[in-house]
């Protein structure tokens, strides 16, 4: 391009001062200046229920370690349930839907139980 200075031309011919400035702004607005302290997790607070994917992911990886034992990969495990899941019906999925579902309500359960502690 005629005409445009490159930051080399820019601190070549004395215009250092314009340079600094742009590495000034950009890292002051790149950074934050105070950090905020993350809030402690309580131990006791119950987990949350695993989606109707996950509840179908713990009986797939049994299925798939069974016809591939010598597969270390966890990425091809995944991908495999991945796909598997997409190319189930709605009918196929439904017992995983209604494990995930009761899980919810337990979960509920133990989360308002937990809250009157609180």
């Amino acid at each position: 391009m005629k005409g445009a200075k490159a930051k080399s031309d820019a601190t070549k011919n004395g215009d250092k001062l314009s340079v600094k400035r742009k590495v000034a702004a950009n890292d002051a607005g790149g950074r934050k200046t105070s950090k905020k302290e993350k809030a402690v997790k309580d131990p006791n607070k119950p987990k949350r229920p695993a989606s109707a994917f996950f509840v179908f992911m713990e009986d797939f990886r049994t299925q798939f370690k069974e016809k591939h034992p010598n597969n270390k990969s966890v990425s091809v495990v995944g991908k495999a349930g991945g796909d598997k899941w997409k190319s189930l019906s709605d009918a196929e999925k439904a017992p995983y839907v209604a494990k995930a579902e009761k899980r919810k309500v337990e979960y509920n359960k133990t989360m308002d139980a937990y809250n009157k502690k609180l």
